[in-house]
Formats: C-alpha cells, structure tokens, sequence
C-alpha cells in the first residue's frame, strides 16, 4: 500500500474514532462497537475495512470529556463510582471488582456499572441477592477467557438512581489465569482511594 493510502486509512481511523466518541459523550451510547458502525454510516465510510479499535476510541472519549465536559463529567464519574462503592460494600462477602468505564473514568451519564465476582457458585449470589430483597434479572456476560470467548452467569441488579449494576460471575480459576484480557479491576479499598483522589483534586 502506497504512504499515501496509509496516510489517509489512518485519518479516516482517526476521524472515525473522534466522531465515535462524541456519539459515545453526547448520545449517552456505552456500546463501542455500535458508535463506531454508527459513526462510519455518517460520515460515509459504512465500507470500511479500518475502524478504529476500542483503545483508540477510548482516547478519544478522554480527549473530548476534558475538552467539552470538563466541568460537568467529573461530578458524573464521581457519583458513579460512589454508586458502585455502595454496590460493592453490599456484596462485600463476595470480594467484589469494579471494571469498565466507571472504573477506567471514560464512563458518562447513561453508563452502566459492571463488577466481577469470582466463583464457582452462582447459585450463592443468587440466593444472596434474593435472602436481601435485591430486585435484580439474571442474564449471561460475554468475556475473554482461557483463551476463547465464554458466557459465564450475571445479574443486573436495579438501583433507586436508575443506573444499573451488572455483576459478572467468573469462575475461581479465571482470577489467575485469562483475567488479564477482562481489563483492569479494582476492589473495594482500590475504589475508596480513587475517590479520594478526586476529592482531593477538586
């Protein structure tokens, strides 16, 4: 390929990525790989075989949360990770971790809250969640493990603000061994630190 078609391959992945994440910032989408197929039909390129990776708009989504909402996006993370504390203090006996968004702070308005458990026991969350009256629905979460791709159990459990709290169920092995590729995780004391930290910032 020519330093010119790869030039251009690269700006189009870089405009993709940037309109993406503004679809992500302002439309309240928390689905990358929808931002970035809507973001391709808008700007006439739905053909193209270079979208841009989710790293890449999660860079994005950073560039334009501290160029546009730099006021109002702050307050947003802070309330959600405050919300995810409280989750994870309610599941305290499962030694539950923050993960996605919340937790990486590209995360907005309409994100969701996702924690991982690590068991071989679902039934035992279940039954935890039941025994507290906790509504929640049961469902299935996709994710990297071992080597391929696995559903293992979740529950989205409905909070009074209206944002939910996925809790994925993996199994005990996973915490060692595919769990780098589930991304970065924090526990409870992990998550009282960040949010100090953005007391302290303020």
């Amino acid at each position: 390929m020519s330093k010119d078609r790869l030039h251009r391959r690269d700006l189009m992945r870089e405009q993709l990525a940037h309109h993406a994440a503004r679809l992500m910032a302002e439309g309240g989408i928390t689905d990358y790989a929808f931002a970035k197929r809507k973001a391709a039909k808008q700007l006439g390129a739905e053909d193209t075989q270079h979208l841009p990776s989710n790293d890449e708009v999660e860079m994005a989504l950073r560039s334009f949360r501290a160029l546009y909402q730099s006021e109002s996006h702050p307050l947003v993370l802070h309330q959600l990770r405050q919300q995810a504390l409280a989750a994870m203090q309610l599941l305290e006996p499962f030694h539950p971790f923050l993960t996605g968004s919340v937790l990486k702070g590209t995360a907005g308005e309409q994100s969701d809250i996702n924690l991982l458990v690590y068991s071989d026991d679902e039934k035992a969350m279940m039954m935890f969640l039941l025994k507290h009256n906790l509504p929640f629905e049961g469902g299935e979460w996709s994710v990297y493990l071992t080597g391929r791709q696995q559903t293992v159990p979740s529950f989205t459990l409905k909070t009074e603000t209206g944002v939910p709290v996925n809790i994925a169920v993996l199994p005990e092995n996973a915490r060692h061994s595919g769990s780098r590729k589930i991304g970065r995780q924090a526990d409870i004391a992990a998550v009282k630190r960040l949010l100090n930290e953005s007391m302290d910032n303020e």
